[in-house]
């Protein structure tokens, strides 16, 4: 059975940081490539960031370069996305995906607020 789970979402103040993780089984994770997607209140899923099946390349959407990091621990069958320097239209569930595939976690709640 294939499981993502994702963790580590919550309230914080805008400039604060958070690190999600999301830990699959059932299915040959290090063969994927695995994103995140995130979907804000009222609106449609917006890509956030993915990350290559062996870690060696990582994209991010533009609004998030250089203040959110995607990486994987395929020992671990984990992937993670540490977020810096959040801001209140960071509000969203995330949700971890892999890639070309129907595999989807039930998305972690993060929200930036003062």
């Amino acid at each position: 059975e294939v499981q993502v789970v994702e963790s580590g979402g919550g309230l914080v103040q805008p400039g604060g940081s958070l690190r999600l993780s999301c830990a699959a089984s059932g299915f040959t994770f290090s063969s994927y490539d695995m994103s995140w997607v995130r979907q804000a209140p009222g609106k449609g899923l917006e890509w956030v960031s993915y990350i290559t099946n062996g870690g060696g390349s990582t994209y991010y959407k533009d609004s998030v370069k250089g203040r959110f990091t995607i990486s994987r621990d395929n020992a671990k069958n984990t992937v993670y996305l540490q977020m810096n320097s959040l801001k209140p239209e960071d509000t969203a569930i995330y949700y971890c995906n892999a890639l070309n595939t129907a595999y989807w976690g039930q998305g972690t709640q993060v929200t930036v607020s003062s």
